[in-house]
């Protein structure tokens, strides 16, 4: 198995196209075949500086590596679709011999006539077609001495001669049979006159030179497959296995996924922060919301594939071993962020400790945080993630840790206070700095004995504890939260908040 993915240079990678990678890079992997990165970047009027850098980023930020291509290279290249452009006029010209293309001279001006006359006759949506070529300036009309002088003298193009009453019939490994016919088929440049292929030709003949076997793409390139079938017949090449991918659609299911609905929804739609090289808008991806790769391509495998059974959580490794076309559907899928999240949350909890560390210690060094400990910040991380979907949150669950709680408290807090407790905490504070053993269960232990010890639950108690010493209601566990922070800490915690309310005021 070869297989490819063929991206445009025009702009950041859509999220539906890492997909599109991302399928084709599983099958690969599973059929122990070879994954290509082809840039066709034959529109060079389209063509944004960066855009090729940040496609390549963008995959290995997901694990998508190639085994070809222009960054890695390979015995198929170049790579870059504007390297090759010799080559394509080559197989262009071999098509007009075999009377599969004509030459084609007519101007901007006269394709424009053209179709206001025939619309004017009745003809919706008139195209360079079996009809109106014949009256057209091209090398099926014009006699051929005119043709060889014009091809001396003018700029041309090269046209694919569609032929008449045919039905072109493939078979799609998502779709079963699919069939187009010809009349709904226009003639198709082929080669442009600057002598840059168009992509239906350099899309065919680099699939062939490159030996690539299965040809799997998204669904809006299903209406150029017949053009493509009817190239490879006029070349007498074996045609590729085609299979066309589901849209992402709107999480309402009305249309297409569109960076615009992410702007108006609040989620990206790329996976790596993307700056305008023309307009300077900054646009943020997955990595920088705190996403994990792991997630985003565990959550996109999904987006139209069916795994069969009750899971949904997968490695990498596992969706190697368990991907199929055969359980790709062929209706759109609805893109969902909250499950998005969800799978991402998953994969915070699974990972090692080790594997989160660097990621989150970026975030730490970002926020210009205090110094701390790869052991510490480790705990800090072990205590956090069980709450935390993305990366960020993380540090908002341990805000504890960096940030002492501002007292006096907001009435809100004050007045979920134990007074009883308070009137208590100088004798609390003076028993836990007698306390030798400071760890999670040892604490757990020894505050439920001091409660004993004072006629209460340490139920009633926990909740005032843990805004002395955190500020906050809620978060991880107190003993955890006490371990982490350290003896020292915790008194000081509790000196300051008894200068506070055991002195100055009463709750």
């Amino acid at each position: 198995m070869r297989v490819r993915f063929a991206p445009s240079p025009t702009g950041p990678l859509h999220i539906g196209g890492v997909r599109t990678a991302l399928y084709n890079f599983l099958l690969a992997r599973q059929k122990g075949g070879q994954f290509i990165l082809r840039i066709e970047d034959t529109d060079q009027s389209r063509y944004v500086p960066g855009a090729e850098a940040y496609i390549i980023d963008s995959l290995s930020w997901c694990g998508i590596e190639f085994d070809e291509g222009p960054h890695v290279g390979g015995p198929h290249a170049p790579y870059r679709q504007s390297e090759r452009k010799e080559l394509y006029a080559d197989y262009a010209h071999l098509l007009v011999e075999r009377g599969a293309a004509y030459y084609a001279f007519d101007t901007e001006q006269e394709l424009e006539e053209m179709r206001s006359r025939f619309e004017a006759a009745g003809m919706v949506a008139p195209q360079y077609n079996a009809v109106t070529r014949s009256y057209m300036k091209n090398s099926l009309t014009l006699p051929p001495d005119e043709v060889r002088s014009r091809l001396r003298s003018e700029p041309y193009v090269v046209r694919f001669l569609m032929p008449r009453g045919r039905e072109v019939r493939f078979f799609d490994e998502i779709r079963g049979w699919v069939s187009f016919h010809t009349r709904e088929l226009d003639d198709k440049v082929l080669l442009k006159s600057d002598g840059m292929p168009t992509y239906h030709l350099a899309n065919v003949v680099d699939d062939h030179l490159m030996g690539i076997t299965h040809v799997i793409r998204g669904e809006e390139w299903l209406s150029s497959t017949p053009l493509h079938v009817l190239l490879y017949e006029a070349f007498g090449w074996e045609m590729p296995k085609f299979a066309h991918l589901p849209l992402l659609l709107r999480p309402d299911g009305g249309g297409k996924l569109s960076k615009r609905d992410g702007d108006r929804l609040g989620f990206p739609v790329f996976p790596l922060r993307w700056q305008d090289p023309h307009t300077g808008e900054v646009s943020l991806g997955y990595r920088e919301r705190g996403f994990l790769p792991e997630g985003v391509i565990n959550y996109l495998a999904l987006l139209g594939w069916h795994p069969g059974g009750e899971q949904e959580v997968f490695t990498l490794e596992e969706l190697v071993a368990r991907f199929s076309l055969d359980r790709v559907s062929k209706a759109g899928a609805r893109f969902d962020y909250e499950k998005a999240r969800w799978i991402n949350q998953q994969h915070l909890r699974r990972l090692p400790v080790e594997r989160l560390l660097p990621l989150v210690r970026q975030l730490w060094e970002e926020r210009a945080l205090p110094s701390i400990s790869d052991d510490k910040l480790s705990q800090l991380i072990d205590l956090a993630r069980e709450r935390a979907t993305l990366l960020p949150e993380i540090l908002e669950a341990v805000r504890f840790f960096y940030m002492r709680p501002s007292l006096p408290l907001p009435e809100a807090l004050e007045a979920k206070l134990n007074p009883i407790l308070i009137e208590k905490l100088p004798d609390f504070l003076a028993e836990i700095r007698q306390l030798s053993v400071w760890e999670s269960a040892a604490l757990e232990g020894w505050l439920k004995e001091w409660a004993k010890s004072q006629g209460m639950g340490v139920g009633k108690l926990l909740p005032t504890i843990r805004l002395v010493s955190t500020g906050q209601e809620a978060g991880p566990s107190l003993y955890a939260i006490w371990a982490v922070l350290g003896k020292e800490e915790v008194e000081r915690r509790l000196e300051a908040f008894i200068s506070v309310y055991g002195v100055s005021r009463r709750v």
